[in-house]
């Protein structure tokens, strides 16, 4: 897989991860262009990482990525060490999602990126605990990937600025209330 500057990431053989698509990649950073450098980003569910590689491509300060399978976590690691430099910082995380965004209570970040599998019952949950710890900044916003039939997650503490499609993949934008 390559990512920004042409860079080639490691991804994790078989069908346990689905990586976000090129496609849809680039349209998430071309969105969000001019809010990347200097930013803290937050890749949840980050598979082998390329949510975060690109975020640190492009110039983001600090990216922390969550994980549940270790296989991946090794990944990830390999791969934002690969494209990082000596002035950005990045953690990886391994475990249940929900179970680690309580130990980054008091953080905030300014993008963050979710990207479950479609078919899990993560969606809530995560988006209940991003508000619960104040872990999106007030200006910041947070992207949801998802099948476009998905109903989406409604909270009064998240509202909905923008929704796009991209065949199978859509991504909901919150910001918070």
């Amino acid at each position: 897989m390559r990512i920004h500057g042409n860079r080639l990431i490691k991804t994790l053989p078989g069908k346990d991860t689905r990586p976000t698509t090129g496609r849809v990649r680039e349209a998430v950073f071309n969105i969000w262009q001019g809010a990347i450098a200097g930013s803290r980003w937050l890749d949840l569910c980050a598979g082998n990482g390329s949510m975060g590689a690109e975020a640190l491509c492009r110039g983001a300060t600090l990216v922390v990525g969550i994980e549940h399978s270790s296989r991946a976590c090794t990944i990830i690691k390999e791969n934002w060490q690969r494209v990082s430099k000596p002035d950005q910082t990045f953690q990886v995380l391994r475990g249940d999602v929900v179970q680690r965004l309580k130990t980054l209570s008091g953080q905030q970040f300014d993008r963050i990126y979710f990207d479950p599998p479609y078919a899990s019952d993560l969606y809530l949950p995560v988006l209940q605990a991003i508000a619960q710890y104040q872990l999106l900044h007030p200006k910041g916003e947070l992207a949801v990937e998802h099948h476009p039939n998905l109903p989406k997650v409604q909270l009064s503490t998240l509202e909905i600025c923008r929704e796009k499609v991209y065949g199978n993949t859509a991504v909901t934008f919150y910001r918070a209330v």
